[in-house]
This record gives C-alpha cells, structure tokens and sequence, in this order.
C-alpha cells in the first residue's frame, strides 16, 4: 500500500529561532496520524531542525540539492552532506527551481540520479503553467516533464519516488485546483507511469497534491482515491493550520 504525506515545504522563511520554535510546536501538537509527516527548512537551518525533531516522527527533508558529489559549485549542497546531516529525503524540480534558477529536465534528470545513487528518497515536483492548462495543453506538459525526468529509471528505482503534482498557477496564488482537477490530474499521472512501467510501479508510488492546499480545503483534496496527500507551501508555516491539514488525511 502506497504511502500518505504530508510535506511542509518552508521555502526561504523563518529564521534559526523561528524554525525551532514552530518545529517544537508542530512536534507537540501532531496528531496520532498513519500519515507520513515530513518538513523542509531552508538549508542553514537543517541540521537544527534535525536536532530539535530528533525525538519526533517528523521527517526533516531537503528543498534541493546539486547532482556533483563536490566541487566548484558555489552555494551548492551536495547529496553527501545532506545525508551526513541525516536528512535522507530531497525535495528535486519545484516550479520555483525551475523558473527562477534555471533547472531544466536534463538537470533535474541528474539530480535524481544523484539522489538514488546515495539511496535518497526523491520527492520530484512537476506541474503545468497557466497557459498550458487554457490552451488544454496541460496533460501533454505533465506528461513530457514525467519522462524527460524519471522515465530513464528502474522500475525498482520507484520505490525511491514520491511524486508531487503542483499546477503552478495555483502556487501561492490563492487559486487551488479543484479536487475533481486534482483527481483528474493524479489518475492520468499513475496511468502514465502504468503505461511507461506497469500497474504495480503505478500504484505504489505516492502522488501528492500542491497548490494552496489549506485547512478549509485539505480533507476534499485528500478524500479523492489517487490523491495520496500534499506538499504544503506558506499553511506549513504555521503550526496549527499544518496540524489541521494532517488530521484531514
């Protein structure tokens, strides 16, 4: 049975003091959930998230990493220094990675690459803009990032993915898919993945929802049957609307 997840991604918020604070919190207040629980600090605060959830079920992941185990790569962290800090789950190809910095599909390619090497879990976010969606382009867009990216694999590389379908015109915009687009969406992914492998790799892998997804909106969302949870954006921030997202799945 695949894997239900909740995922806090914190982006480039909350300070040294701020993040132990709301990870305490968070830790106190977590529900008694089957759900997977993971947050992603910003790196400098990493290791402290680490140490503060070392008692917790809470999974403390990485938003990126570099696909060179080292070198000169300024500003880069690699998958070694991820995983020396025991954080064994990388967060590859967010929209916001991808318009602002560049990362195209060849680079995400090796990035997840890097990742599996060093037996990471890959959370591989995807989605389609605005305009792929009016011009109903964007099952083909999904499609396309899927196998420009994974579809090189193993099959018994899957077992290492999570994915996380967010449509970007709904990342920190207010507007959310519905939970019929949402379902449409993810059913097409695993029929995708079922076509490229087979119905076993498809139905074990664990596809998450991200778009503005909020305490109000969280448990129509995850009610839906390929929907298997979310990669929360700025509703992770604070810890009793994240709480209030867990105990919707």
């Amino acid at each position: 049975m695949r894997s239900k997840i909740v995922a806090g991604n914190w982006k480039m918020n909350k300070n040294s003091a701020d993040t132990e604070a709301v990870l305490t919190e968070l830790s106190a207040k977590l529900p008694d959930t089957q759900a997977e629980v993971m947050v992603a600090p910003t790196y400098v605060n990493l290791a402290g998230a680490v140490r503060t959830l070392e008692s917790s079920v809470i999974e403390v992941i990485a938003q990126n990493m570099h696909f060179a185990e080292s070198g000169a790569y300024t500003g880069e962290i690699s998958a070694d220094m991820l995983l020396g800090i025991n954080v064994e789950t990388v967060i590859i190809g967010h929209s916001e990675r991808r318009a602002y910095f560049g990362e195209t599909d060849e680079i995400l390619a090796k990035k997840v690459v890097a990742a599996l090497e060093k037996n990471m879990r890959v959370m591989f976010c995807f989605g389609e803009e605005l305009e792929d969606r009016k011009s109903e382009n964007h099952f083909k867009v999904v499609e396309t990032q899927l196998k420009n990216a994974l579809f090189s694999l193993d099959a018994s590389a899957w077992s290492k993915i999570v994915l996380a379908y967010e449509p970007v015109w709904a990342i920190g915009t207010g507007e959310t898919a519905s939970p019929e687009q949402a379902q449409e969406m993810h059913a097409f992914i695993r029929k995708t993945i079922t076509e490229a492998y087979d119905a076993s790799v498809a139905n074990n892998v664990s596809i998450l929802y991200g778009g503005s997804v909020k305490p109000a909106n969280a448990k129509e969302i995850f009610g839906k049957p390929d929907v298997d949870g979310g990669l929360i954006g700025g509703a992770s921030l604070v810890a009793d609307d994240f709480v209030a997202i867990i105990e919707s799945i």
